[in-house]
């Protein structure tokens, strides 16, 4: 009996063939949920008066600002190079913010995923060096997200479908 026809060989050939049946859209959708919840949830943790946290159903609707303690923790702790811990700060509760909105509804995905790929290599650079297992998982999924697009549950494809 040939090796490509045993047991071992034909589960395996039939599991492949279940997994390349998953449509792109329910990875894309999983990958976009899951990315924005991370950035999401950081962007939380540096701001106050603002949070909406639909998992455990906790909302605060007012008017967000930076958290008390954000910038002392970006000039204290995180001491990026070049840009002060004001900036910093502020533009990192923006990012966290505003790139996870768009990566779940699917808008300029590709393009988000990039911003949040880099602000993960700052990250990984300048900050926590250590975590490149945690970061190389972000970078996974963001990369996959720059590469396939968000799949067709998303505002970028219903966009392109219109303009074809």
């Amino acid at each position: 009996m040939p090796a490509n026809e045993g047991l071992i060989p034909g589960l395996i050939r039939q599991f492949i063939s279940i997994a390349e049946r998953i449509p792109n859209t329910l990875v894309a959708f999983v990958a976009r949920f899951s990315i924005a919840a991370v950035f999401w949830k950081s962007g939380e943790t540096k701001i106050q008066g603002f949070a909406i946290d639909i998992v455990n159903l906790e909302f605060t609707l007012g008017w967000p600002r930076l958290s008390d303690s954000v910038v002392d923790l970006f000039r204290d702790e995180y001491r990026l190079p070049i840009v002060p811990p004001e900036i910093a700060a502020t533009m990192a509760a923006t990012a966290e913010h505003l790139f996870p909105i768009l990566i779940l509804l699917g808008f300029a995905t590709r393009l988000s995923a990039l911003a949040l790929l880099g602000m993960t290599m700052t990250i990984q650079l300048f900050v926590y060096p250590d975590a490149y297992p945690t970061h190389g998982t972000w970078a996974a999924v963001l990369l996959y997200l720059m590469v396939h697009g968000p799949g067709k549950l998303s505002l970028d494809h219903w966009i392109a479908r219109r303009y074809q």
